[in-house]
């Protein structure tokens, strides 16, 4: 790319986004602008910040390259993240979250919960795990837009994650959730027209939406023999029921992300910032067609690689990506596009980067200044933000030391790990909160400590993916995983939250009935 160019685009780029940001300072006055924006933010503003949130550079970048990997099954995932995280997120799960923390104050996601139980137990675990966990993901996405300003720019990668740290926590720290909010739906309409125009050249190269799905069926030859031993049948079809692979993209990427978009803080929290339900049921219709857009083009885009390099360079997208699943999308951008696409698309991944990484920043500092140092009687600063502040430069360079930390091929893997855990963990609990009037304090508190304890120790112990990068269980048991298949490739979604679900009935109706005891023996003594 010619730097006249891009660097004077990247500055207008900054500049537009620099003053939404100081915007949203100018807008900050209180505790509750910093935290929820007030509750009274415009719903066209609330979808595309919750989209822009949603697909960051994980979806764009990483879940493109696994489609290359395992086809057009992905799409499903596609199917559930408008489902569920746009319709039922918005119309079933945020209409009630938004009048539940109004009536209860409050201002995050894991007070919501704690102020429904009436446990401080609860505001201060969930804060912790979000705390200590998210940064996995966050450094996920940081690491995808690393990536492409790498391979794009010929940057040198720790100066690309440098400059994306410091952009993304100068915003955070001034403006609060409303400069977050603000800059969010801005690159949310620079990332629809990317990925729009994407897809529609993508189509154009392999030679029209039916060719070009006939020339990946006929690919289904090609399948490398590594993955066709693994259930790999085309990637225009699903991998053979019950096979390795199909547990990976069933269990882990499909339902792991499809599922726990139902139990992410950062989206949930979204919902708290609008006045009434008609702006949540307005939301639906803008944040659908975000989000069809969105995943469904990178989930095409990813398969349909392959034959753009099988046509020109005789070989698969992954093996044109050397073997690093990151870096298909960036290489096939390179290949393939003209060169002003290249200029959009690296504003396209900055804001996807930016927005998504500036709401988990957000959120870790919250969970930190808010749910963690505020409930324990620890507050500094004006309105007690200056411990949220705090919290946005201990996430930022957590995040920052584990992009060097984690192996390459993993943006997909540590998003599905992440929504994974968060669905084990809080889901059961927060539907019991919106829902069953008879959800107790201790069913919640067993519950939330079910869920991820029984995650984390899947991912130690079982998941192979990860318990054999850990090392943990070869060190222990002198093996990988401590079950044969196919629990090395069942994600511990599929047995956490079934557990955490049955244990937070059971321990409610257990003190419900505990309860009736109580009163009923109360009634004999008085008679």
């Amino acid at each position: 790319m010619t730097m006249s160019i891009l660097i004077p685009l990247c500055i207008v780029y900054v500049g537009i986004m620099s003053g939404l940001a100081y915007y949203g300072y100018k807008k900050t006055v209180t505790e509750s602008d910093y935290l929820l924006g007030g509750r009274n933010i415009n719903p066209v503003v609330m979808a595309l910040s919750y989209g822009a949130t949603f697909i960051s550079t994980s979806a764009l970048v990483g879940f493109g390259g696994v489609g290359s990997i395992f086809g057009m099954g992905l799409l499903w995932l596609a199917f559930l993240n408008i489902v569920l995280g746009i319709f039922v997120a918005f119309a079933v799960f945020g209409t009630r979250i938004r009048r539940l923390s109004i009536e209860l104050d409050a201002s995050t996601f894991p007070s919501l919960l704690g102020k429904r139980y009436g446990s401080k137990f609860i505001t201060i675990f969930a804060g912790a795990m979000i705390f200590i966990f998210m940064p996995a993901y966050t450094s996920i996405v940081l690491i995808g837009g690393g990536r492409f300003l790498q391979e794009s720019l010929s940057l040198n990668f720790n100066l690309s994650l440098f400059i994306l740290a410091a952009i993304i926590a100068l915003y955070v720290i001034s403006g609060g959730i409303k400069a977050v909010m603000y800059t969010d739906a801005f690159g949310a309409v620079i990332m629809l027209i990317g990925m729009v125009v994407f897809l529609v050249v993508t189509y154009q190269a392999v030679g029209g939406v039916v060719d070009g799905h006939r020339a990946l069926t006929a690919l289904k030859d090609m399948v490398p023999e590594s993955l066709a031993s693994g259930g790999h049948q085309g990637w225009t079809s699903m991998p053979l029921t019950g096979s390795p692979l199909w547990w990976t993209l069933v269990s882990t990427i499909i339902m792991g992300v499809g599922i726990g978009v139902l139990a992410q803080p950062q989206l949930m929290m979204r919902c708290m910032t609008v006045k009434d339900d008609k702006a949540l049921y307005r939301s639906v219709l803008i944040g659908g067609i975000f989000i069809f857009f969105m995943t469904g083009a990178a989930f095409i885009i990813g398969p349909l690689s392959n034959v753009y390099f099988m046509e020109t360079a005789g070989q698969l997208s992954i093996t044109a990506a050397e073997g690093n699943s990151d870096l298909v999308i960036p290489k096939f951008i390179n290949s393939l596009m003209p060169e002003w696409f290249i200029y959009l698309f690296t504003l396209t991944l900055l804001s996807a980067t930016i927005s998504t990484i500036s709401s988990l920043v957000h959120l870790q500092a919250s969970a930190f200044g808010e749910d963690i140092m505020k409930s324990i009687g620890v507050k500094w600063g004006k309105n007690g933000q200056g411990m949220t502040r705090l919290g946005v430069i201990v996430g930022m360079l957590a995040a920052i030391g584990l992009a060097y930390v984690l192996p390459g091929g993993v943006i997909a893997r540590a998003t599905a790990f992440w929504f994974g855990i968060c669905a084990a963990g809080f889901l059961p609990t927060l539907v019991g909160a919106l829902f069953w009037e008879r959800a107790s304090k201790n069913g919640a508190i067993f519950s939330i400590i079910t869920g991820f304890s029984v995650s984390i120790l899947g991912f130690l112990f079982l998941h192979v993916k990860e318990s054999g990068v850990l090392g943990l269980s070869q060190a222990l048991f002198g093996k990988d995983a401590l079950l044969a298949f196919p629990w090395t490739h069942i994600d511990p979604l599929f047995y956490a939250l079934p557990l955490s679900a049955l244990v937070f009935v059971t321990v409610s109706l257990l003190d419900r009935q505990k309860d009736v005891s109580v009163q009923s023996q109360s009634k004999s003594i008085v008679k």
